[in-house]
């Protein structure tokens, strides 16, 4: 478990990613802190997810577009219309 939380400090540099038992069997709490110490996210993450290389580069992906969010460099409207055009994008070129 330590070089999977290694690899999401590298990841999500500069935050410190801790990793640390949930309370389920299966889950791990995983938080996400600042320079200053400050937790920006904490959240709950299965071990599927962790162990499952594509799964984990699909938190990472979640935790980045999180991070962006909480830093508000990107608003939670603004991802709805760039997953609505890719749908649209997606149904458009399926139909042709």
């Amino acid at each position: 478990m330590e070089n999977i939380s290694l690899l999401l400090s590298e990841a999500l540099t500069p935050y410190l990613v801790t990793l640390g038992p949930s309370g389920s069997l299966r889950e791990y709490r995983m938080t996400l802190t600042n320079a200053s110490g400050a937790i920006v996210i904490d959240r709950t993450v299965s071990c599927y997810q962790l162990h499952d290389k594509r799964l984990l580069t699909d938190v990472v992906d979640g935790l980045r577009r999180d991070l962006l969010i909480a830093e508000g460099r990107l608003q939670p409207c603004a991802i709805a219309a760039l997953r609505n055009a890719a749908q649209c994008r997606a149904f458009i070129l399926s139909a042709a």
